[in-house]
């Protein structure tokens, strides 16, 4: 018959794709899985490493609740125990242990003297510090070694997979809760970290590969 004409199929119509749109799709998913998770992987490594020097004194739990006093200066224990979401037990444990370590004190809140508020130490506030702008020049140098078109195509891909996730962006100092992993507002590239313990100059963001420890197979 003539091509076109009714009843017939033109060989060169047929969709190739037909059936398989389910396929890739799900292959599409799982190779994205894939690489969100090796990516997380590199993520929580940065961040074990960042506690590295004060792990002795500081557990991951504990810096969460250091950087919720650090965002949001003094607070009452039963708010951090929300903020955290632990039981009021736990965070008062917590905040024994950061006492004793010298981070954390106690203080009378000056509009209720009935009242006690928790804050950091100027110690504690050092180390909150020196961990963020350590994080940063970990996750700085990684980031250097990226072609400037991958730069700009990850910060989309990621604006995209966190608001896919409905997860907020990282509170600031004008946020009412701490991230829940202990990321603090990270600061700009350009400003200058503090010192570390030694009181030298830490090396410049991007400088060197940095050493980030695995955390699994």
């Amino acid at each position: 018959m003539p091509q076109g004409e009714p009843g017939t199929t033109d060989l060169d119509d047929v969709d190739d794709t037909a059936g398989t749109t389910d396929v890739d799709e799900t292959d599409d998913i799982d190779a994205v899985t894939r690489a969100v998770v090796t990516a997380s992987r590199v993520l929580a490594a940065v961040a074990a490493d960042s506690l590295a020097e004060v792990e002795d004194r500081v557990t991951p739990a504990q810096f969460r609740m250091m950087v919720a006093l650090s965002t949001r200066g003094a607070a009452k224990l039963v708010r951090l125990a929300e903020l955290l979401h632990v039981s009021p037990p736990t965070a008062m444990r917590m905040v024994d242990r950061l006492i004793a370590s010298g981070l954390a004190d106690r203080q009378v809140n000056p509009r209720n003297r009935r009242e006690t508020l928790l804050r950091l130490t100027d110690e504690g506030r050092r180390t909150v510090a020196q961990v963020t702008a350590r994080r940063r020049r970990e996750l700085t140098a990684i980031v250097a070694r990226l072609a400037p078109a991958r730069r700009a195509a990850l910060v989309d891909a990621l604006t995209a997979f966190t608001e896919a996730a409905d997860e907020s962006p990282v509170p600031g100092p004008e946020d009412d809760a701490p991230h829940p992993l202990g990321w603090a507002d990270l600061p700009p590239a350009h400003a200058a970290p503090p010192p570390l313990p030694d009181g030298s100059a830490p090396p410049p963001p991007g400088e060197g590969k940095p050493s980030v420890r695995r955390t699994g197979p």
